[in-house]
């Protein structure tokens, strides 16, 4: 029988803390709680937990920076929990690698279901998987320079490493499997996040977004992911 998943919360409001933590246990994951930024990113880099559930407003060391020092070395998950003034913040979180955000106050059983999400895609990318037009080599699967390893998490262009998220490679990976095929934001949703889950365009966008500004931080030129205003994304075809 496999171990809990370790979920890591970090929120300064230590009545969230507590009934969070009580309700995922109920659920069966093993929970580790800190009040502030700093304690939290030494906690979440000793611990090594599967996900992490962040507050962007603490004591000591916000959020954002908790996440830019996290994201240094690990794709590790990060849910942001923002308050609904925070809408700047959720954009940039999400530009700098954060998964999800969920707005206070939130209903713990959305906050699980979109732990549950996540976790599943983590799983996913851990299995191998089939890309319809991607040629199969073993553990990964090639798409001209393009190369994407479910396995490892591993994601190369022209043989350099690209470091993405769990929700970034999701994302690139539904592109690239069917090239020159649009994608709207609702597959994309779909694919990325699962089901029943809801996310706003805006989400996406930055999603997408980020991974181009990573791909052109490794090769200028990248211009694979194409725009199709008030339609949707697609992956260049050869």
């Amino acid at each position: 029988m496999s171990s809990a998943a370790k979920i890591t919360l970090v929120d300064d409001d230590r009545n969230i803390l507590t009934s969070v933590s009580m309700a995922l246990e109920a659920e069966g994951y093993d929970i580790a709680t800190f009040n502030d930024g700093e304690a939290g990113l030494k906690g979440i880099l000793e611990g090594a937990p599967d996900l992490v559930v962040l507050d962007i407003k603490m004591p000591r060391m916000n959020g954002m920076e908790v996440l830019e020092k996290l994201r240094q070395t690990s794709n590790i998950p990060v849910i942001f929990l923002t308050s609904k003034d925070d809408e700047i913040d959720e954009v940039l979180g999400l530009r700098m690698g954060a998964d999800d955000y969920i707005t206070k106050p939130f209903s713990q059983r959305l906050l699980i279901e979109r732990i549950r999400s996540l976790l599943r895609r983590h799983k996913l990318m851990q299995s191998n998987g089939t890309l319809d037009t991607i040629q199969n080599t073993g553990e990964k699967y090639v798409y001209g320079p393009l190369q994407m390893d479910d396995e490892r998490h591993l994601c190369t262009w022209n043989d350099q490493p690209v470091n993405l998220t769990v929700t970034e490679y999701l994302l690139l990976k539904s592109l690239a499997q069917r090239p020159g095929i649009v994608r709207n934001r609702d597959q994309l949703i779909d694919m990325a996040y699962g089901e029943n889950i809801y996310v706003d365009d805006r989400t996406v966008d930055s999603h997408i977004k980020r991974v181009r500004k990573k791909f052109k931080n490794t090769d200028p030129d990248f211009n694979q992911i194409e725009t199709l205003y008030g339609v949707g994304y697609r992956y260049k075809e050869h």
